[in-house]
């Protein structure tokens, strides 16, 4: 069916459905999920994104290998410029984001993951980047997003062995942030509603210090976080939040 995206309280649920392929990422389904992404931002209302696959096989299980074949070096480095321009709109986002990740996340499939903001596994969940065992290497942001999420001593060593990653050593190395005792849509529900009770002005300010944080030194990093705190201050909720505090009742945010 391609990529789905549906609405429930407040929170939208982007759906990978291509099952008959374990939810293989083919070009058709990078566009469709760039095309998802830009419907999302453009919501009225909503408060997170979960991120899916369908059925119980696989959340995703990368690339479609076949479409990798046979092409020329323009086309090699498009389809890799094209999988990393979609992925990146994750960042862009308004609202954070939430893999749901079910079975397999390999290759491709585990790069999605990483783009999102949080990570919540299933037990049996399997993460892997095994390029390497098709003499490849990552191309869809791995190689920059993985280190930057668990280190690079254990990217380097997931990336040159192509191992996998079940969920608890996943977790253990900080690569998911929750593993879910029971529903997998539930848990995803669950970690959203601790904080989408905030300020999403506010939130997204603490996303843009961390992520534009990474790619400066100290000094850089504290001075950006000054200033995305002084715009904090600024905002009707700021205000709110610390009457709120003041007079010892429940702040009442209205997203200003």
């Amino acid at each position: 069916m391609g990529v789905e995206v549906s609405l429930s309280n407040y929170i939208a649920v982007l759906t990978l459905d291509r099952q008959e392929a374990l939810n293989a990422l083919s070009f058709k389904i990078l566009n469709e999920i760039g095309e998802a992404l830009d419907e999302v931002a453009k919501m009225q209302g909503v408060r997170a994104l979960l991120v899916s696959g369908a059925g119980k096989k696989a959340f995703c299980a990368g690339a479609d290998v076949k479409e990798l074949r046979n092409r020329s070096l323009v086309e090699q480095k498009r389809g890799s410029e094209l999988g990393q321009a979609v992925f990146a709109k994750f960042d862009s986002l308004p609202i954070a984001s939430i893999a749901l990740v079910n079975g397999f996340a390999f290759g491709g499939g585990m790069e999605l993951a990483l783009a999102c903001t949080f990570r919540v596994a299933s037990p049996g969940a399997k993460f892997g980047l095994p390029e390497v065992k098709l003499g490849l290497i990552p191309g869809y942001g791995g190689t920059q997003r993985l280190p930057r999420l668990v280190g690079e001593a254990r990217a380097l060593e997931m990336i040159m062995t192509g191992r996998t990653v079940g969920a608890e050593q996943a977790m253990a190395i900080g690569l998911v942030n929750r593993i879910a005792d029971g529903d997998l849509l539930e848990a995803g529900h669950a970690l959203a509603q601790e904080f989408t009770g905030y300020s999403l002005p506010v939130l997204e300010l603490a996303r843009r210090a961390v992520q534009r944080g990474r790619d400066l030194n100290l000094t850089e990093g504290l001075a950006l976080e000054a200033d995305l705190s002084t715009l904090a201050y600024q905002t009707r909720d700021a205000e709110e939040g610390m009457a709120a505090f003041a007079e010892k009742r429940p702040p009442v945010f209205v997203d200003g």
